[in-house]
């Protein structure tokens, strides 16, 4: 098993999916294939394992186990039934839960499907050991993920356990926090990951909860985003390869620990109210960069460019309507981040990221390239 190879599937959000295939390609993954939501790969455990523990960009790692046609639920829990010996992957007394996701073609009522996927595992149990898996939906021993597409269904093993967004040094998010996973999207079009290598600045002057400095820190200072995660999905899966894991736990250690090294760079974050300044500090401190990340309670109409030998990329994720934040001083606030940008950042490069292209125009600054991305269900 250790050194056999399979295909996995890393899922992200829309319109990321170029900037994952080129992660996994950066990630020594070159047997890698584009499509929709997300990327195939080739490649033995240590592969997955690399995904999981690297990618700043994949939401889930999949390792698919069969594929079958399903027209109706009890054909899906016939094929999980008969065509996947459970006790090769988990115990009889091991906790399970089902995510089931399908297309829009398809028309199963994704509960009950679920359900008849758990009693297809618990019956091939209790048929062979007398006794049957529990459910836990929040801390399952095995995740497992069911996609049908029209009538064909896939079903996975869910390698990474909860999303890989969740790096682990979150406590507390503003009032909208940016999934981290965005946030590193959204500095990897900014081109930060190479201004970075350069010994480059960052600024966000509108930071919240921090997650966008956090997430650039990480990046430069080469640390793995899964390395504070306590848990993965693959961790009590019967064929896990700890001496695998353990290896690759080890080599980002010592990347860490060299990153730190080099930490000489200036990260700042500046936002006008003084608690979510304080929580930022916290998640920073989480993340382990509390000693590299300054955050300082500034309201925008006093932003400067920090003094540094270089100039930076300042990045910002301004409020945009849609859960914060009224239209007129939303105007006042992009125009004013605007001003202060042509007045003080002269030579810097700036990635403002908003679902309003008005708003945007009120910053009276051309864009030089537009990318297309989700925050969430909103584009």
């Amino acid at each position: 098993m250790p050194n056999k190879r399979h295909t996995f599937f890393a899922t992200c959000p829309k319109g990321i999916e170029d900037l994952l295939y080129h992660e996994m390609l950066s990630l020594d993954i070159s047997h890698a294939k584009r499509t929709r939501s997300g990327v195939f790969l080739k490649g033995d455990l240590k592969s997955a394992y690399k995904v999981c523990l690297w990618s700043r960009l994949a939401n889930r790692v999949l390792f698919p186990l069969t594929h079958f046609e399903a027209k109706t639920p009890d054909d899906l829990y016939a094929g999980v039934y008969e065509q996947i010996q459970w006790h090769d992957h988990m115990s009889p007394r091991g906790k399970i839960a089902v995510d089931f996701t399908a297309n829009h073609a398809n028309t199963f009522h994704s509960h009950y499907a679920a359900l008849r996927v758990k009693d297809a595992i618990a019956d091939q149990f209790r048929a062979e050991f007398g006794y049957r898996p529990s459910v836990d939906t929040e801390n399952p021993d095995i995740r497992i993920n069911v996609h049908m597409k029209d009538d064909q269904a896939q079903v996975s093993l869910d390698l990474s356990g909860s999303s890989l967004h969740k790096r682990g040094y979150r406590a507390e998010g503003g009032m909208a926090p940016m999934k981290e996973n965005l946030a590193a999207a959204v500095l990897t079009r900014a081109k930060w990951p190479e201004l970075a290598k350069s010994g480059a600045p960052l600024v966000d002057p509108l930071c919240g909860s921090g997650t966008l400095l956090i997430e650039g820190a990480l990046m430069a200072l080469d640390r793995a985003p899964g390395l504070l995660r306590p848990t993965f999905g693959f961790m009590k899966w019967k064929q896990h390869d700890r001496a695998a894991w353990q290896n690759l736990l080890e080599d980002a250690e010592t990347r860490a620990q060299t990153g730190t090294q080099k930490s000489s760079r200036v990260f700042l974050g500046f936002d006008k109210d003084p608690d979510v300044i304080r929580q930022a500090r916290s998640n920073a401190v989480q993340a382990g960069v509390g000693d590299v990340v300054s955050f300082q309670v500034q309201d925008i109409k006093a932003l400067a460019a920090p003094l540094t030998k270089v100039p930076g990329l300042l990045i910002a994720n301004p409020p945009y309507g849609e859960r914060m934040g009224k239209k007129m001083n939303l105007e006042t606030l992009y125009k004013t981040l605007g001003d202060r940008l042509k007045q003080h950042y002269n030579g810097w490069k700036a990635g403002v990221f908003t679902a309003s292209p008005d708003l945007a125009k009120k910053m009276g600054i051309r864009a030089r390239k537009q990318y297309h991305l989700f925050n969430g269900p909103i584009p």
